[in-house]
């Protein structure tokens, strides 16, 4: 395949140098516009970095030892789950024997 090297359509040599004006301004405005957008896309993942690092460091220092807090009542209140109430321990060596009474 052979590349030509056609001329501009326009017959005006300053409309020529117009239209390769406003190529170049283009080409160069749509790099500065991926640059930047490139910049910020970088700044979200870094700020996101960074918050998720400071989150991570106060969880590690707020609850040591990986525990995470208990999801009921604090200690020495009572929670409105609490249900009170005895039981007995029924094995087979404490619990008589009925059918043997009859």
């Amino acid at each position: 395949m052979q590349f030509r090297n056609r001329p501009l359509p326009a017959g005006n040599p300053l409309a020529s140098a117009l239209v390769v004006i406003v190529g170049a301004v283009v080409i160069a405005l749509s790099l500065v516009l991926g640059f930047v957008a490139l910049l910020a896309l970088v700044a979200f993942v870094l700020v996101g970095a960074l918050v998720m690092s400071v989150l991570s460091w106060w969880f590690r220092r707020r609850y040591p030892g990986g525990s995470r807090p208990a999801a009921g009542p604090p200690a020495g209140q009572s929670g409105a789950e609490v249900i009170e109430g005895e039981f007995r321990d029924v094995t087979p060596d404490t619990r008589t024997d009925r059918s043997a009474e009859s």
